[in-house]
């Protein structure tokens, strides 16, 4: 029950998959990989912070929860603007790796400062924790196999944008838009991000 659920949830259209995909139209495949695993590892924080009961006292605080929310928005609206300010300039060949490694970090950050991710784990893991048995030891195997199907489905999504990118290559003004629109959605999400409110 709780694969099929997993996969459900990792296959659903959401904020990781539309990140992704904007940073492989800005950046192709690679940023787009990158920044995947930086969810995915991203992720894992929040996993390890709800096994240890972090993200618990997150929750229940008003002020915490509101700090993540507008640091996690302001990120993603900033990463946005900066895509759409630089989506004229063709990075060359040899500042790939440095924007693979801030792609890779964006990633982390980005999950990380998430209080949707955590409010996500607080409310699905449980129900498939057996109290009988370590709690503890349950979130963290359950989350990280929620993890990796995460991961997947972001990898699956980063590929299909990547090719759709490769595909404009001849086409230098469809390029420029689509990394414009990468922009766009970011700050879309980082907006969006700003109205989630706290489980009462």
């Amino acid at each position: 029950m709780f694969l099929a659920a997993a996969l459900l949830v990792a296959a659903a259209p959401g904020p990781g998959l539309f990140y992704v995909a904007a940073r492989a139209l800005a950046g192709g495949r690679r940023e787009g990989l990158a920044s995947s695993i930086g969810l995915g590892l991203g992720g894992l924080v929040h996993v390890i912070a709800g096994a240890v009961g972090v993200s618990a006292l997150v929750m229940a605080s008003a002020q915490a929860f509101t700090l993540l929310k507008v640091l996690g928005a302001v990120y993603l609206v900033w990463l946005g603007v900066k895509a759409w300010r630089d989506a004229r300039v063709l990075a060359p060949i040899d500042l790939r790796t440095t924007s693979v490694r801030r792609a890779f970090r964006d990633g982390i950050v980005v999950e990380a400062l998430n209080p949707k991710t955590a409010a996500f784990f607080l409310a699905f893991i449980p129900q498939f924790v057996d109290p009988a048995r370590p709690v503890a030891a349950q979130f963290v195997v359950l989350g990280l196999v929620s993890v990796c199907l995460n991961t997947t489905a972001d990898i699956i999504v980063t590929c299909c944008a990547a090719m759709a990118r490769t595909s404009l290559q001849d086409r230098p003004t469809l390029i420029v838009r689509a990394r414009q629109t990468s922009g766009a959605i970011m700050c879309g999400l980082g907006a969006s991000l700003l109205f989630v409110r706290r489980a009462a």
